[in-house]
C-alpha cells in the first residue's frame, strides 16, 4: 500500500489540487469543534471563497477521545445520507487523531466506501493515526476495538497546524516520532531527543523535513505490510503498555494523551527488552529520563497489576488471550515482533518502570 503524503504549508491549494483530480459529486469536511473553529473558521473557510471548496458541508462533532464511538459515527453516517454522499463524493477528515481515525471509519463503511483525504492538526495525527491506513472507535471501554483498515487517497502534513497546539499536544506526538526514531537508529534517536518540540514556533524549514523523515520510518514499513500480518507490528513498540496504561486511565474517568502512554509504554517495552535481547540499562535510564521530565509520570501501584495484564491480554495484537506480545528492542533499529512475555515478568518490569519513576 502507497499512500499518497504532502508535505507542505500551502493546505487550501493542495486540497484543490486534489479535488480537480478526483472530480467529486460533492464535498464534505469532517472535524471536531475546536478545529473547525480554530482552523477551518479562522484559516482556512475564507481561502475556500471562488474555490469548489467554498461549497463543502462540514460537520463537525464534540472534541475529545470520549466522543470516539459507535454512537457518534452513527450521527457522522446519518449526516452523509442528507447529504446524499456516494462512492464518488470526497471527504477531508480535518482534525487530530479522533477525528481521522473516526472519519475514515466512517468512511471505510459508508457504502461499503468513501474515498478520503485526511489533513491532521496536531503532531500525533501527523506521524500516526493520519497515516498508515488504520480506522476506528473505541468500544466498551477498549481502545480502537472496532476498525478497519482504509487508507486515506492522501495525507496533507503542515506543520503551520501546529503553532497554536497546547504544550501537551505537541508532547504526545512527539512521543510517536521518539518511538519512529528507536526503530530507526541510534543516530535519530539521539537526533531526535535533541529536538525542541515545545518551541514556539514550527518553522517549517525545519519541521517539515523532520516530519517526513518519522513519517517515512512508518511508511516504508506499512507499505510491507499494510494489514498488520508480520512486520507493522514493530510499530506496536511501546502500545502494549501504552493501551493498557490509557485503558486504566480511561477507567477512571482521568484520561491521558495517547502519546503519553506511549512514552510511558516506551519506558516498559524497553525494560522487558533488557531482559529478552539485553538492550543496554543505560539507554533505559536515559529514555526513563526524558519521558519523565517531559511527560511526568502514570501513577500505579501493585493493586492496578491485575487490571494492567487484563488489558494487555485483551490487546488486539495477541494470537490467543494466553500470551502477551510485545514488540521489544535488540538495539535501536532491531526490533522483534510477537516477543511472549508472562504475566510474571510483565509484573517485574512495571516494578521496574515505579523504581524508575520514583513512584
Amino acid at each position: 500500500m502507497k499512500q499518497r503524503l504532502f508535505f507542505t504549508n500551502d493546505i487550501v491549494n493542495k486540497m484543490e489540487e486534489l479535488y480537480d483530480e478526483f472530480h467529486p459529486s460533492n464535498v464534505i469536511i469532517f472535524t471536531d469543534d475546536n478545529v473547525d473553529k480554530l482552523v477551518i473558521k479562522q484559516r482556512l473557510k475564507s481561502a475556500f471563497l471562488g474555490s469548489p471548496l467554498e461549497s463543502a458541508a462540514i460537520i463537525s462533532k464534540d472534541a475529545g477521545e470520549e466522543k470516539k464511538s459507535l454512537d457518534e459515527v452513527k450521527n457522522v453516517w446519518e449526516f452523509f445520507q442528507e447529504h446524499n454522499v456516494t462512492r464518488s463524493s470526497l471527504i477531508f477528515n480535518i482534525g487530530g487523531g479522533v477525528v481521522t481515525d473516526m472519519g475514515g471509519f466512517a468512511a471505510a463503511c459508508f457504502k461499503r466506501g468513501v474515498r478520503f483525504v485526511n489533513i491532521p492538526t496536531t503532531i500525533l495525527a501527523a506521524v500516526d493515526a493520519a497515516t498508515g491506513g488504520k480506522t476506528g472507535v473505541n468500544f466498551n471501554g477498549f481502545k480502537n476495538e472496532i476498525g478497519a483498515f482504509c487508507p486515506a487517497e492522501a495525507v496533507i502534513v503542515s506543520s503551520s497546524l501546529f503553532d497554536s497546539l497546547p504544550d501537551e499536544e505537541r508532547l504526545s506526538g512527539f512521543a510517536e516520532m521518539i518511538k519512529h526514531a528507536m526503530l530507526s537508529s541510534r543516530a535519530d534517536f539521539d537526533e531526535i531527543l535533541g529536538v525542541d518540540v515545545l518551541e514556539s514556533v514550527f518553522d517549517e524549514e525545519v519541521w517539515l523535513p523532520i516530519l517526513e523523515k518519522s513519517v517515512a520510518v512508518k511508511q516504508r514499513i506499512v507499505e510491507q505490510d499494510p494489514t498488520e500480518k508480520g512486520l507493522r507490528k514493530v510499530l506496536n513498540l511501546g502500545h502494549t503498555a501504552g493501551h493498557a496504561f490509557e485503558s486504566l486511565a480511561l477507567r477512571r474517568k482521568e484520561p491521558v494523551p495517547h502519546g503519553y502512554a506511549v512514552a510511558w509504554g516506551l519506558v516498559v517495552a524497553t525494560i522487558l527488552s533488557h531482559e529478552q535481547f539485553d538492550f543496554p540499562s543505560a539507554e533505559i535510564n536515559r529514555l526513563a529520563r526524558f519521558v519523565k521530565e517531559k511527560n511526568g509520570i502514570f501513577y500505579i501501584t501493585c493493586d492496578d497489576y491485575p487490571e494492567i495484564l487484563s488489558f494487555m491480554h485483551h490487546d488486539k495484537k495477541n494470537e490467543s488471550s494466553d500470551h502477551i506480545l510485545f514488540t521489544l528492542l535488540e538495539d535501536y533499529g532491531k526490533p522483534h515482533i510477537n516477543c511472549e512475555v508472562d504475566d510474571e515478568n510483565v509484573k517485574v518490569a512495571l516494578d521496574l518502570f515505579r523504581d524508575l519513576f520514583g513512584i
